[in-house]
């Protein structure tokens, strides 16, 4: 099923003259045996079997994978990345937590990979693009990849001058752990399974089609010289990101 979908990628841009000298980016060096959390946050919801599920395990589950995505989009992609809009300097930190909630490391390595990706949308240095690695690897083989565990700082000066940012960013687990333990708090076992662990492996693969389908399926409505298509369900999945 892979190779068929594989075989559905765009051929990669050319690689511009610039770069032609540009020593190629290491294959990739995988990290499976880290992968724990990553399984077990995608296994344990099975275990709601056993205890059961309410109507407002099920809500939770539906609100917190929109108000996270919301999150991704507005904070993690639009503000951190891209730098679309000014806020204060407290509600940048409420951004933060929020954002980092979803489990997608902190915000400074989120927007350093991000900006990297543009600079080299689909060509050998984009750190997941279909085109070059193929589909698995741009969804979520390149997690794996310890190529892509630091933050490179030079791309995120402008984040790396607040000091609460740096700190977030090397205890980027404290936000979504606390979520997890707040969920718990008043809905028990079953609202952890559901409402925080379903919901949190749900935002994970509708963040990672961005990386992966939105490069293969949807339409160009101009030349952009790399392989991103619009993909209004993706949009609607991701609140405006396919």
């Amino acid at each position: 099923m892979l190779d068929a979908l594989d075989r559905s990628v765009p051929s990669p841009p050319p690689t511009p003259a610039r770069l032609k000298d540009r020593p190629m980016p290491p294959p990739p060096d995988y990290k499976l045996s880290e992968g724990g959390p990553f399984f077990a946050l995608h296994l344990l919801p099975l275990l709601a079997i056993f205890t059961g599920t309410t109507w407002v395990d099920w809500a939770v589950c539906f609100g917190l994978f929109f108000l996270r995505m919301f999150a991704i989009t507005g904070f993690y992609h639009r503000y951190f990345s891209h730098r679309t809009f000014k806020t204060s300097r407290w509600f940048q930190l409420v951004m933060a937590v929020w954002a980092m909630s979803s489990s997608q490391k902190g915000v400074m390595w989120w927007a350093s990979t991000h900006r990297q990706h543009h600079k080299y949308s689909d060509l050998p240095w984009d750190p997941h693009s279909p085109a070059q690695r193929g589909l698995f690897y741009a969804h979520v083989g390149w997690i794996f990849d310890r190529n892509h565990d630091e933050t490179d700082m030079e791309r995120v000066k402008d984040l790396a001058r607040y000091p609460e940012l740096v700190w977030l960013g090397k205890h980027w687990m404290v936000p979504p752990i606390a979520l997890g333990v707040l969920v718990w708090w008043f809905l028990g076992w079953s609202g952890l399974l559901i409402g925080f662990m379903l919901s949190t492996a749900l935002l994970w693969h509708g963040t990672y089609t961005i990386n992966s389908l939105s490069h293969v399926f949807g339409t160009q409505r101009f030349e952009s010289g790399d392989t991103s298509r619009n993909n209004w369900a993706l949009a609607l999945l991701t609140l405006g990101e396919g």
